[in-house]
């Protein structure tokens, strides 16, 4: 399967710019997330890459074919659209079946193995008979990517299928593109702004922000080591706590901290961003090196469980994941940031620590267990 190669891609709509001089490769074989909030650019990025949108500069290469000005049907690619199109008076194999019929380079036992394979990965086989109308909207979605996946295209391209589906069915639909992607190997781009589904599903992830892509990287990569204020923001729930901290005498003091860091070599400015994950900090119910008075203002049970503190340090206010039930508000407690999960930001991008400062990633990962 083919690498996809996009230089200089630019694509703007009378004066509003929708994606801005983008380059990036999307690996073959492998999963790639748009991920970005609404209006980042993402799905205008992927019809560039469909041939449903042309750009006003740049080139779309799928391997060494530069495809920037051939139409969709001469690309060889599989779309899956948030609202699938569908043949009601077919059935669920009929449907999957046709566009198989008019390629020739397909035999009918080749036809019938794909449809057999297709039914097989997304559990259709109860439902092969039944008529289109008579599924619900996960179970037609499901369809709609067992057509695309039959065809066996270098490319499938999914726009946010699981946004008009309901909680149940989005769960059987990720664990089937899961499946898929495990069993048939091809290259797909699959755009959503659900954060789950992308960390989920993704080999790698590209963040986008303003028609730009901020970051590229693989989930757990992108989670924890966020190059940008707004990676830090959007991934996670909550996402990242972000404080100004004031640099004096080359030192970076915050109420956070039971004693000061050192700031980059050659950093001037008298204030820079501390950013840190709610689930590394940590609470403790006795002072202990590297801790600071804490007062719990609030808390709220999230998913699994788990509890969302809200927590003042000096004038500070953090917010922190703990999984201790016991911890009430107005309690006073010890709060622990571990310096190897800081960042620094400043003007929004991320800037180096000193060489000798150390990096705890582990501390700040969304499916690491903490305890207060």
């Amino acid at each position: 399967m083919p690498e996809i190669r996009l230089d200089g891609i630019t694509k703007q709509f009378g004066t509003f710019t929708a994606v801005d001089d983008l380059t990036i490769t999307f690996d073959d074989n492998a999963v790639t997330c748009l991920l970005g909030p609404s209006g980042c650019g993402k799905t205008t990025l992927m019809r560039m890459i469909a041939g449903l949108e042309t750009p006003t500069r740049g080139t779309v290469r799928f391997g060494a074919r530069d495809v920037t000005r051939l139409p969709p049907r001469r690309r060889n690619i599989g779309m899956v659209f948030q609202y699938p199109v569908m043949y009601p008076t077919l059935t669920v194999r009929e449907n999957i079946a046709l566009p198989l019929k008019n390629d020739r380079t397909v035999s009918p036992a080749e036809r019938d193995r794909r449809i057999e394979e297709v039914l097989d990965v997304l559990g259709l086989e109860q439902a092969v008979d039944a008529f289109i109308d008579q599924l619900d909207a996960g179970s037609r979605q499901m369809v709609a990517v067992g057509r695309s996946v039959a065809r066996h295209s270098e490319i499938i391209l999914f726009d946010e299928p699981t946004t008009n589906v309901e909680v149940n069915a989005k769960l059987k639909l990720i664990r089937a593109f899961k499946e898929i992607t495990r069993r048939l190997k091809q290259t797909i781009i699959y755009v959503t702004h659900d954060q789950t589904e992308a960390m989920t599903l993704a080999d790698q992830i590209a963040l986008m922000q303003d028609g730009r892509i901020v970051q590229c990287a693989p989930p757990r990569t992108l989670y924890g080591d966020p190059t940008t204020e707004f990676g830090g923001w959007f991934l996670g729930n909550p996402g990242m706590n972000f404080l100004k901290a004031a640099v004096v005498d080359g030192q970076v003091v915050t109420d956070i901290l039971d004693q000061p860091l050192p700031a980059p070599a050659g950093y001037n400015a008298p204030e820079v961003v501390l950013g840190i994950r709610p689930e590394a900090l940590r609470l403790h119910a006795a002072a202990r090196p590297g801790t600071v008075p804490a007062q719990i203002l609030d808390r709220v049970i999230t998913i699994g469980g788990r509890y969302l503190l809200k927590v003042r340090a000096g004038s500070a206010d953090v917010k922190v994941k703990a999984a201790r039930a016991t911890i009430e508000p107005t309690e006073h407690m010890h709060l622990e940031a571990p310096p190897g999960a800081l960042e620094l930001f400043s003007g929004g991008d991320r800037i180096p620590w000193p060489e000798n400062q150390p990096k705890d990633k582990k501390a700040a990962q969304p499916w690491t267990s903490m305890s207060a």
